[in-house]
């Protein structure tokens, strides 16, 4: 008799297209997971309008002074801590505005702890900790849409009043039905029955990088698609930021790294570039235009043309 698939979340499912796995060659192997993989983008394509919702969501949060939040446990926890780590580096923002919470804590983040995704108590607690309030945005991460520690956090973080989010595999999941918003791309079987680090794990680290590079880029952490906002912390990181201002000024590797010295900020720099003000001046002008580097510029040059105008 066949085991029953009632009930079960589709990602536990058996798969049909890559049974006899362990028969077939490396590159058969290889073939049949990337094939699998290919359907990964196109179930994210069709929850755009709920992504959309959530970055929405998210920056007027963060505007009015609130946190994202993620929660997950095992993988799903690592690739939210993932994309929490890079905020700072990539877009210049303290690390306390984009966190992620773990079950079992920074152990879990290179041992595996499954005993701990059991307790909604202890997710909850780790919300306490966290001192959630309705200011925040928590994003709850479970390829299943069951795991109790995640359900647990949801809920105490709905409690609080925060806005919640689910991003899951399984539509009709416990998480969905606790979350405001839910993104699910329907990511099926596993090329290994159950092993959701594999389609499922690969969408949730498409959508976590969709919500914080969209919710930065709204918030005006990126120029065109420039990081200007870069954290120059190495040699590496201070060539690009040099590179970012020759090709967004057209000034010259001299001039783009007299400004950099003078002002010791990227952002700073080129508007110091654009402008030819001082250092000092830039740093008013983006401080009128609270930190947003495109209407600065297009105060200053509004200006300008005021001027001329004024002159003829």
């Amino acid at each position: 008799m066949k085991p029953s698939s009632h009930n079960v979340a589709a990602t536990e499912l058996r798969n049909p297209r890559s049974q006899r796995l362990d028969q077939l060659t490396t590159r058969e192997l290889l073939q049949t997971i990337n094939r699998e993989d290919q359907t990964v983008a196109r179930a994210v394509t069709k929850e755009i309008g709920a992504i959309a919702q959530a970055v929405t969501v998210i920056v007027q949060a963060i505007e009015r002074g609130g946190r994202l939040i993620y929660v997950g446990a095992g993988t799903s926890g690592r690739l939210a801590a993932l994309d929490a780590a890079e905020c700072p580096p990539t877009f210049g923002v303290p690390s306390s505005l984009v966190q992620a919470v773990i079950a079992g804590g920074r152990r879990a983040m290179t041992r595996s702890s499954e005993d701990q995704e059991d307790s909604p108590f202890q997710g909850g607690r780790d919300m306490a900790g966290r001192k959630v309030s309705a200011r925040d945005v928590v994003v709850g991460v479970t390829a299943s849409g069951g795991t109790p520690y995640v359900l647990g956090a949801l809920r105490y973080a709905r409690k609080r009043g925060a806005m919640t989010m689910a991003v899951t595999s399984n539509r009709t999941s416990p998480a969905a039905r606790i979350a405001k918003i839910t993104i699910a791309p329907r990511t099926g079987p596993e090329v290994i029955a159950g092993s959701t680090r594999m389609k499922a794990g690969t969408a949730q680290k498409l959508i976590l990088n969709m919500l914080s590079t969209a919710a930065m880029i709204r918030l005006g952490r990126v120029y065109n698609n420039w990081m200007v906002d870069l954290s120059m912390s190495n040699e590496k990181l201070r060539r690009r930021g040099l590179r970012i201002l020759e090709e967004a000024t057209g000034a010259s590797s001299a001039d783009a790294k007299r400004a950099l010295a003078r002002s010791r900020n990227l952002r700073v720099a080129l508007l110091m570039l654009e402008t030819g003000e001082s250092a000092g001046e830039a740093r008013r002008r983006l401080k009128q235009s609270a930190g947003n580097l495109r209407r600065a510029l297009a105060t200053h040059f509004a200006k300008e043309k005021q001027g001329i105008d004024d002159s003829l």
